[in-house]
């Protein structure tokens, strides 16, 4: 049985060929609209547990006090807190887009343990006023070294900052983000109580590592009750909802992204369906001589799903090897966009399912069709 598939199979080449190709080009689109949805929440997956945001009620653009730090720190249950903004700065061009926070660097550092920097960078990193750290993978697409001065553009914060680059992190997992670029928060403070003395002492977010997860909740309630009915009441959630608050702004767009990405698989299904029905409507006379030399219904469902079977499985193998060049691709030309873009081993297993499944699939109406058919029927045409 296996020989007379691997004959059906390669019989006409040029349409296997094809049908394999489109079954290629259909699993390298589905794999790589996948790996942009998980690209989307990768924010999300690598949110910590232990990890609350506090931000203004209202929204992320209103500020909070940095007094309120004082009255976060003496909850029962937070272990440390740190604070910070977002900058929004410009670096030569607008073009050049990557996120930037003006942090409390010590804790932050500390609480995001995720972010590893070498000892002695970290020793000057701290002490020195205008310094800042970057991910690797931003210092190696601006060809930053450590000493190098970084000249930002203010867009929320008027004026021309320079900063120093003494400190570039690596991330502990493949997953962690190492396109961030961090500097200190009382640098910025210091400008802003000369110039804007009214947005000075002023933070963007807290953020508390608790002690115990599970209690994390009843935390995060109390930290809102502190600041109930206050000029600037607080919304305190977990990292991940944080996160997922951005996520979900985008919704409309991933959905899309996913009704496309099944499209694609739809199409490519009916394609090799065709396909397999017309190959057995070609062999109807050869089916019936099989029939006649005692081959069973079974064995030409066998015959067809088999064939239908490793046309699929080569054309998902092929798209799922194409995967890896085109996701490389993508994270060069999209790095801006999609800060993390890996392939995960559930995507490419989700793939190869996939092409099996469509290969049975595309099968069942044409094998029972050929099975179903009479012998006399098959053989009127043959003579």
């Amino acid at each position: 049985m296996f020989k007379l598939i691997l004959r059906n199979t390669l019989r006409h080449r040029l349409r296997t060929t094809l049908t394999i190709l489109g079954m290629a080009i259909a699993i390298l689109s589905f794999g790589l609209l996948r790996t942009v949805v998980d690209a989307w929440y990768a924010g999300v997956e690598g949110a910590a547990a232990d990890r609350l945001v506090t931000r203004n009620a209202i929204s992320l653009i209103f500020r909070l006090p940095l007094a309120y730090l004082n009255k976060i720190q003496t909850i029962d249950g937070i272990k440390k807190v740190t604070y910070g903004f977002w900058f929004g700065g410009v670096y030569i061009d607008e073009k050049n887009f990557f996120p930037q926070f003006a942090v409390e660097l010590p804790t932050y550092l500390d609480i995001y343990s995720e972010f590893v920097v070498d000892p002695e960078q970290r020793q000057v990193l701290v002490k020195e006023r205008n310094a800042c750290v970057a991910g690797r993978k931003l210092a190696q697409r601006f060809g930053w070294k450590l000493g190098d001065i970084i000249t930002l553009k203010g867009t929320i914060f008027p004026g021309d900052w320079e900063l120093v680059l003494r400190a570039i992190y690596d991330g502990v997992e493949e997953t962690t983000d190492e396109t961030r670029f961090f500097f200190h928060w009382d640098y910025v403070n210091e400008t802003m109580k000369k110039n804007f003395p009214t947005v000075a002492n002023q933070v963007g977010w807290f953020i508390s590592q608790v002690e115990d997860i599970e209690r994390a909740p009843l935390i995060a309630a109390q930290i809102d009750a502190t600041f109930a009915n206050s000029l600037a009441e607080t919304l305190t959630e977990s990292e991940k909802a944080f996160q997922m608050g951005f996520v979900s702004m985008t919704k409309a767009i991933i959905m899309a992204i996913q009704v496309v990405s099944y499209v694609v698989i739809a199409i490519i299904l009916i394609v090799l369906a065709n396909t397999m029905a017309m190959t057995a409507r070609e062999r109807q006379e050869e089916h019936a001589v099989l029939k006649t030399l005692g081959f069973q219904g079974r064995h030409l469902v066998t015959l067809i799903a088999g064939e239908s079977v490793a046309i699929a499985f080569l054309g998902g193998l092929a798209g799922i090897i194409a995967i890896f060049p085109a996701a490389h691709f993508f994270r060069t030309a999209l790095g801006n966009y999609f800060r993390i873009f890996n392939v995960s081993d559930e995507t490419l297993a989700i793939c190869l399912l996939i092409a099996l499944v469509v290969g049975v699939v595309a099968a069942i109406f044409p094998a029972w069709r050929a099975a179903r058919v009479p012998i006399a029927e098959g053989l009127r045409r043959i003579g």
